[in-house]
């Protein structure tokens, strides 16, 4: 589990509280959902990028959600979050204990992912390439429009 209580804001992006997490249960409907074994789910509705090891070792994979092809994601379940990071522009990383990064860019039309979390945190990709971020005290301004 995470020594962080809260999400860190930095100036262009936000360190989710995640490490140390593992990945209990993947749901896929039109999304892929990755819950954690706590009260965090990573819900992701655009195409993700799933890598292992350095990107000249492995080239991606890409997760479609949408047509529900998303087996690969499979070697996911009980890996342990060691990063998380949501950026600003509207992209999400994951870094997993098993060599797994997990990235899923901003997309044009739709959120193409959101993170919830205890205190009601969410955190979620706006179209065009914003973050929003709530939590229990409301909207946090400082992160709605980066550009």
């Amino acid at each position: 589990m995470s020594t962080e209580e809260s999400p860190v804001e930095h100036e262009d992006r936000w360190i989710l509280n995640l490490r140390g997490m593992s990945v209990a249960k993947i749901i896929v409907d039109f999304r892929l959902v990755l819950v954690l074994d706590t009260d965090w789910e990573v819900a992701l509705e655009a195409p993700v990028s799933l890598s292992h090891g350095t990107v000249h070792a492995s080239p991606s994979v890409l997760l479609n959600p949408e047509s529900q092809d998303v087996a690969a994601a499979l070697a996911l379940f009980g890996a342990k979050v060691l990063s998380a990071v949501a950026f600003k522009s509207g992209t999400l990383r994951l870094v997993f204990d098993t060599g797994h990064h997990l990235t899923c860019s901003s997309d044009p039309s739709f959120e193409a992912w959101q993170v919830t979390g205890p205190a009601d945190w969410r955190f979620a990709s706006l179209p065009g390439g914003d973050l929003a971020v709530w939590s229990g005290s409301g909207t946090s301004d400082s992160s709605l429009d980066t550009r």
